[in-house]
């Protein structure tokens, strides 16, 4: 039996991995108030003792925008509380899996991110998670960096979420059509975390890793597949970045190349379509 602990109760990644956790693995979601990211001095007496044997840190501060005047919370949250965890892992000797982002880039490359491509975050959240990637290396060397991206769910707040309510609120949709990415549905993401846990902790390859839905489309095209998922004929207009001015700067291409962790881990996850799919059919069930 794999016992996995996941930092994080409440977002998407933690509430998709404790739901499918089963037969030779046991997850336990820790948060707050016990342990809080915000308060790094509580992350190792709830860490010290728990019966476990690898820990994922699905727990960040992801609020993009308002990083843009929060930046001392999500440095705290994604950096310091990030470090603390892996300094635990580090004394315990636990493999980690600490779970990042697209944002790490500055969205200039035509072609899909490399693991090895230069990091260059165009704001707070980006830059936050960054230095949280770079602290838990610092405390573990041994880690496992998985950068993901554009996550959606039955859970939470998350894009997919947010057309469906604005789908059924208006007779049209204006949406981005100039950033490029690719959509990952949080229970195929938590399925390849399961995956990669069990040979992690028989002794797999560890390093930074991309793991994203297969595929890529813009906000506009995600949005369109949205609305033919739901059945809905409302008409979605393109619009550019410039008619949709958002405090922090996002990346105008966040594509991953996810053939690293392929290779490695033989993981690989469905098309962007097929998750979206799956997200808004248990939506309107």
């Amino acid at each position: 039996m794999l016992r996995v602990a996941v930092i994080g109760t409440q977002g998407q990644l933690a509430r998709s991995l404790a739901e499918i956790a089963a037969g030779d693995v046991t997850v336990t979601c820790i948060g707050r108030p016990q342990l809080d990211l915000a308060q790094p001095e509580t992350v190792a007496p709830v860490l010290a003792d728990l019966p476990v044997d690898l820990v994922v840190n699905a727990a960040a501060y992801t609020a993009v925008d308002r990083a843009e005047r929060e930046s001392d919370l999500a440095f705290r949250i994604n950096c310091d509380g990030a470090a603390a965890v892996a300094a635990v892992c580090a004394r315990r000797g636990l493999p980690l899996v600490h779970v990042s982002t697209d944002y790490v880039f500055d969205g200039r490359k035509a072609g899909a991110w490399r693991e090895d491509d230069l990091c260059n975050p165009q704001g707070v959240y980006g830059a936050s998670k960054l230095a949280g990637e770079q602290a838990v290396l610092a405390a573990l060397p041994a880690a496992v960096i998985l950068r993901t991206a554009w996550v959606h769910s039955p859970f939470g707040s998350n894009f997919v979420r947010t057309m469906l309510r604005l789908g059924a609120e208006r007779d049209r949709l204006r949406v981005v059509a100039d950033q490029q990415g690719s959509p990952t549905y949080a229970p195929d993401l938590a399925a390849a975390i399961l995956v990669l846990a069990r040979k992690l902790a028989a002794g797999g390859e560890t390093g930074v890793f991309h793991l994203a839905g297969a595929g890529s489309t813009t906000w506009h095209g995600l949005a369109v597949e949205i609305m033919a998922a739901a059945g809905r004929r409302i008409p979605v207009d393109a619009i550019t970045t410039a008619d949709y001015p958002t405090p922090a700067q996002r990346p105008a291409n966040s594509v991953l190349d996810t053939a690293k962790i392929a290779s490695a881990y033989g993981i690989r996850l469905p098309p962007w379509q097929d998750g979206v799919r799956r997200c808004v059919a248990r939506l309107l069930a």
